[in-house]
């Protein structure tokens, strides 16, 4: 009896941000678990202890996170901080590192550098109805934060363009 070894590579997509992170985990272009989780008080240290607990459940063989070290990137110290420490979790679970810019994330799903989140979040509901089509946020308004449903569509842009850089 021959044993089959599975080619599939579950991608783990994790969008930081201040109030916590958006998460999406993926195998092929199946979508098999998605969300956002929010920290309060320490927050570096119950971001990376909650990103843990999801690397241990779905065991990803592909960590995503956006660049926030380019130069041409404006993020917050504490932000950057995070990304280093989830990035040393990953490397103790053995699991394989890669970053998108947002540049790269606008370009590859909407074939424009000068599209808006929002119309990449538009374009991820329709690529995944059953579960995005009624998470899609309002248009975001020039005085308004920041709809914290955004995180999730960030985590699952950046698998998506991981799977879709991958085949």
């Amino acid at each position: 009896m021959s044993q089959t070894i599975s080619k599939q590579v579950r991608i783990f997509g994790v969008a930081l941000t201040a109030r916590g992170f958006g998460y999406c985990v993926m195998e092929d272009e199946v979508m098999l678990e998605y969300g956002r989780r929010g920290a309060k008080g320490n927050k570096n240290a119950q971001v990376v202890s909650k990103i843990e607990k999801l690397m241990n459940q779905f065991l990803p063989s592909v960590l995503v996170l956006q660049e926030v070290n380019a130069a041409k990137y404006r993020r917050a110290h504490r932000i950057k901080e995070l990304q280093r420490q989830v990035v040393g979790l990953a490397e103790k679970h053995k699991c394989k590192v890669t970053f998108f810019s947002g540049t790269q994330l606008r370009i590859k799903l909407l074939g424009d550098a000068e599209g808006t989140k929002h119309e990449m979040a538009k374009m991820l509901a329709r690529k995944f109805p059953a579960e995005l089509g009624n998470r899609l946020p309002p248009i975001r308004r020039a005085w308004d934060n920041e709809d914290c449903r955004m995180d999730m569509f960030d985590a699952v842009g950046l698998a998506s363009v991981f799977w879709a850089s991958k085949n």
